[in-house]
């Protein structure tokens, strides 16, 4: 086993601060586990206030508050299931905006749908217990619909588990390669800057103080260590050198940009108008969330009524579906090579796809009208943090349970200023959108197929998303259904991008080291854990991983299964005479 002393020296050595396998001490856990937290909390407010605007509930906050803690509790299980039986990576599973956009998407061509007349309330409605003050029949009318999305959510999540669980992602591997994977979730994040200037333009001052503050704290002071004072019965009170900056630089960041938001909100320099752009800047612009906000509220399935399955959502769902597969196959790929470990073997993939497919059905069941999926923002602050410990995750996983329980806490967060928020993911995305393109360092980049795959993938992944959008009416088949749903396959940059360069990298002559293809496999063949070294660092193709494939290994033995039968199953690594053999994928990110 190479050490440290072997590495080539064109090859940095993992600066992690903490690698997957290791704990920090319990009070650092906790403070690196609320800064996850912290930073994807508005994101979960979004994605559960497009559902309410989706059931025709934009008014109504006691469903607001209903459709959040369901949120929020189901983030923190479906993160816990992911790195205790999912692939075992760090990755945080937040609300999916995939499955709310399709939806939006399909229901605008419908201005109606939250008119009511006189036959529209039905014997179903009578059957909704709701608490309220708006409408009878307007609420009446919101339950029915966040209905049709548990049932149909939850049949898709049903397909989601079965294409994970029966190996069908391994199958898609075979045609899916390095050139495909990068232009597809880069497409991601440079779609991800719409959002990112959403919050941000509501006062580009904060946004920018925001960033700035996060990336002196990670980068510029990246070799420093910041003197804390410690006490031990050894040594007594003494100061000891920490990256205390570092981990925690987002949060720093964003509690900085929240003061100067503060600041700036008392002494009246943004101005109390609802009507103006900065408004949302102020710390008090939403200051009636945490009022409103109960203190308990336990969620449960079917907690709107019994599932109502519903042909438009189911498809939009569906479509979504696919598209959060291949989106988090790629966050899969990118947050192995930000920890620093091998890519992840076919069975972990596959487990990990099935964990998600699981977690959406509860999602439905939960009454939460979207699906929990990967989320990119927090792989790059892995990046940012130099933390890569599991403990981290499963502790914010434990957090988002409790906010999901307690309305008044997570409402706090849920006030954030707007351009906080965005200086905060102008940080984290802007790391995530670097790790793709790191990526390209396999491939041969002198080849003009490469080249021209890569930049065509890209362009036409910008380019018909944003037709769509300014040319509403371009699409017409005739048929109103299959008009909606052309215009939401072809609105989303990933699956226009990810088809383009697929089938470009499948059908154009290469061979399979111009490709990268190779050199992954290679990786995956000799990635192998020495348990008799106990190097900290292992060599595999002069590429350094601070630990092995062991990391994607579950918490519980499974040598009792026998080979006979554990072979024919997808999703648990493969074992011979009580030694694992890892599936060779067919590429890696």
């Amino acid at each position: 086993m190479a050490t440290e002393d072997t590495i080539d020296k064109d090859q940095n050595v993992s600066d992690l601060l903490y690698t997957v396998s290791e704990r920090p001490p319990l009070h650092v856990t906790i403070v690196l586990s609320f800064q996850q937290v912290l930073i994807s909390l508005a994101g979960s407010l979004a994605v559960s206030s497009f559902v309410a605007d989706a059931a025709c509930a934009e008014n109504d906050t006691d469903l607001k508050s209903r459709l959040l803690s369901s949120t929020l509790l189901m983030n923190g299980v479906t993160t816990l299931l992911m790195v205790i039986l999912g692939i075992r990576l760090p990755l945080y599973q937040g609300a999916a905006a995939l499955y709310i956009v399709p939806l939006i998407a399909i229901q605008s061509v419908d201005p109606n749908r939250c008119l009511l007349s006189g036959d529209d309330v039905s014997s179903n409605y009578s059957t909704v217990s709701y608490e309220g003050k708006e409408s009878p029949a307007l609420k009446a009318l919101a339950m029915l619909k966040i209905r049709e999305m548990a049932g149909s959510l939850m049949l898709a999540g049903i397909v989601h588990f079965f294409i994970g669980a029966t190996g069908l992602v391994g199958f898609a591997l075979r045609v899916i390669g390095p050139v495909t994977i990068v232009p597809t979730v880069l497409l991601s994040g440079l779609y991800l800057t719409r959002a990112v200037t959403k919050f941000s333009k509501t006062h580009w001052g904060i946004a920018f103080a925001t960033a700035a503050m996060a990336i002196i704290m990670s980068i510029y002071l990246s070799k420093k260590k910041t003197r804390i004072p410690s006490w031990s019965r050894e040594k007594g009170f003494h100061w000891n050198r920490y990256p205390f900056h570092q981990m925690f630089a987002i949060m720093i960041g964003m509690l900085f940009g929240w003061a100067l938001a503060a600041i700036l909100t008392a002494a009246d320099v943004i101005p109390f108008d609802p009507n103006n752009v900065q408004f949302k800047a102020r710390t008090d612009a939403r200051g009636d969330v945490v009022r409103n906000a109960k203190w308990f509220y336990f969620p449960y399935p079917g907690q709107f009524g019994s599932p109502i399955f519903e042909t438009g959502a189911f498809s939009a769902f569906l479509i979504a579906t696919f598209i959060s597969i291949l989106d988090s196959i790629g966050d899969y790929y990118a947050c192995a090579m930000i920890c620093n470990v091998p890519p992840p073997p076919t069975h972990g993939v596959n487990r990990g796809i099935a964990i998600e497919g699981l977690c959406t059905a509860l999602s439905g069941a939960m009454g939460c009208g979207h699906a929990t999926s990967t989320q990119g923002g927090n792989i790059g602050s892995i990046g940012i943090t130099k933390v890569a410990s599991r403990s981290v995750f499963l502790g914010a996983s434990f957090l988002f349970i409790l906010f999901g329980l307690v309305g008044k806490v997570s409402a706090i967060f849920v006030t954030m200023p707007h351009p906080v928020l965005g200086g905060g993911m102008l940080v984290m995305y802007g790391m995530f959108t670097g790790v793709i393109l790191s990526n390209l360092q396999v491939i041969s980049l002198k080849s003009t197929r490469n080249l021209a795959i890569i930049g065509i993938s890209i362009v036409a992944g910008l380019m018909v998303p944003r037709w769509i959008e300014t040319t509403p009416n371009a699409i017409d088949t005739g048929n109103l259904t299959a008009d909606k749903i052309l215009k939401v396959l072809l609105a989303n940059p990933n699956l226009t991008g990810g088809i383009i360069s697929c089938v470009l990298d499948n059908t154009t002559p290469a061979t399979l080291k111009e490709r990268g293809i190779s050199t992954w496999r290679s990786q995956q063949n000799n990635a192998k854990h020495n348990e008799e070294e106990k190097s900290e660092t292992f060599i595999v193709d002069k590429i350094s991983y601070s630990e092995g494939l062991e990391v994607y290994n579950l918490p519980f033995s499974i040598k009792w299964i026998p080979y006979k039968v554990l072979k024919y199953i997808p999703f648990l690594p493969r074992q011979d005479n009580n030694q694992e053999i890892f599936p060779t994928p067919q590429f890696s990110v």
